[in-house]
């Protein structure tokens, strides 16, 4: 499958947006980077590192048994050929449910629970 990663996502309540863009942004020193026009409106920051992007995404507590959309993001050089991977090793597809233009992607869990974005390669 030949991934890399492209970047981490965690995630902040909204009451704590402000606090967590200064300690990545200030107390860290990361570069922030433009958003898509598409999620800006959903707060948060993305920050370059490198190669590598972390993207700080406000998501408010839904109770234990919620599935957070926490995750790393995988880029690969062909999706169709890594989604045929996953689905010959029974693992679950989760379609995009925020779509970005310009960006094709698709979710699965590992056995963990841990959620993985797999996306096109630019």
């Amino acid at each position: 499958m030949n991934a890399t990663i492209h970047h981490v996502n965690v995630t902040v309540p909204r009451s704590l947006e402000d606090q967590a863009k200064h300690f990545y942004g200030v107390v860290m020193g990361l570069q922030e980077v433009p958003k898509p026009e598409s999620s800006r409106g959903r707060g948060g920051a993305w920050y370059q590192l490198g190669k590598v992007q972390l993207h700080l995404s406000v998501e408010e507590p839904r109770g234990e048994n919620c599935i957070s959309t926490r995750h790393v993001c995988y880029t690969v050089s062909d999706l169709g050929e890594a989604e045929k991977r996953f689905r010959d090793a029974g693992v679950e597809i989760f379609a995009d449910d925020r779509p970005i233009q310009g960006l094709s992607r698709f979710y699965v869990r590992d056995p963990g629970g841990n959620r993985l974005e797999i996306a096109q390669a630019m």
